[in-house]
């Protein structure tokens, strides 16, 4: 039996043991426009709705995620791949009680590791979605391998962009990197857009007219708007603080935002349709298409 069916297996085998999280990856096209802080306060909101909620901090080389939680992590990802920790011990619980798991480089290395050592990996990662209701991933920013690979592995990407036209078009480009991907398939794959840091919901609603017109034209992707979340000075001083503006100052405009963003999201997972794919699911597609495709 080769490598990527055993890993199909144990999904099989997950898939009948225990329910299947909700994962949503969060993305941008280049650094600074508020991924983070998008990805940790939708968490918050999302607990604060009764759902278990763990961050994977998957932008590796930056410990965004702990240094805005104020927590340090006493493990990572790394430790569990080459260490034998188990799942449980390389989650951290942070404020407002939602759980993040630092991704280190352990993630990097996953596709050099051989059977036995993957199926361990994949049968404890199998084990957040007992877990947690929802996982959401924190990637790096920009078109790297890396990300691409975790978004082609995603059923469900968040893409968050601001008004500077540099944002814009590196949002384009990300799309365009992915809709090219020889593993991306649209038909499994929803694409959800956040405008961040706008004057007024107006501006976010242009922006993701202009961002969607090119995408309709030149891509033929389907993305879909979210709402918009404004530029706050409270969320700044929330930040240097490190403490979520959702628990620093729930009536903050900005954590409003997230509120309302949040619930579009819960709504979203009421349809009837909307199938959820767990965790085992997204690593042993990460995995097993890394393998056969030999990359590192």
């Amino acid at each position: 039996m080769d490598q990527a069916q055993q890993l199909r297996n144990i999904v099989k085998t997950g898939k009948t043991k225990r329910p299947l999280a909700r994962v949503i990856t969060v993305t941008s096209g280049k650094g600074g426009v508020g991924k983070s802080n998008t990805a940790i306060n939708l968490a918050i909101h999302m607990r604060k709705l009764g759902k278990r909620v763990i961050i994977l901090d998957a932008d590796f080389g930056l410990a965004n995620i702990e240094i805005m939680f104020g927590t340090v992590p006493k493990h990572n990802l790394s430790d569990l791949i080459y260490k034998g920790k188990n799942i449980k011990e390389v989650i951290t619980w942070g404020p407002g009680d939602v759980g993040f798991i630092s991704g280190g480089s352990g993630i990097a290395g996953l596709s050099n590791l051989n059977r036995e050592y993957l199926t361990y990996i994949i049968q404890n990662l199998a084990q957040l979605d007992a877990i947690a209701d929802v996982i959401i991933i924190d990637t790096g920013a920009g078109i790297s391998d890396a990300v691409l690979e975790f978004l082609v592995a995603s059923g469900e990407i968040v893409l968050v962009t601001t008004l500077e036209p540099t944002s814009i078009t590196d949002s384009y480009s990300l799309l365009k990197a992915l809709k090219r991907h020889p593993r991306f398939k649209e038909e499994h794959t929803s694409i959800k857009v956040i405008a961040n840091k706008v004057g007024t919901p107006e501006e976010g609603a242009s922006l993701f007219r202009k961002l969607n017109a090119v995408v309709v034209r030149y891509l033929g992707l389907v993305i879909e708007y979210i709402g918009s979340v404004p530029q706050d000075q409270e969320l700044n001083e929330a930040v240097m603080q490190q403490t979520p503006v959702t628990l620093a100052n729930p009536h903050a405009k900005s954590a409003r935002a997230y509120e309302d963003i949040t619930a579009k999201l819960m709504n979203i997972e009421k349809n009837e349709n909307f199938k959820k794919r767990g965790m085992a699911a997204f690593f042993s597609h990460l995995v097993a298409n890394k393998k056969k495709d030999g990359g590192n």
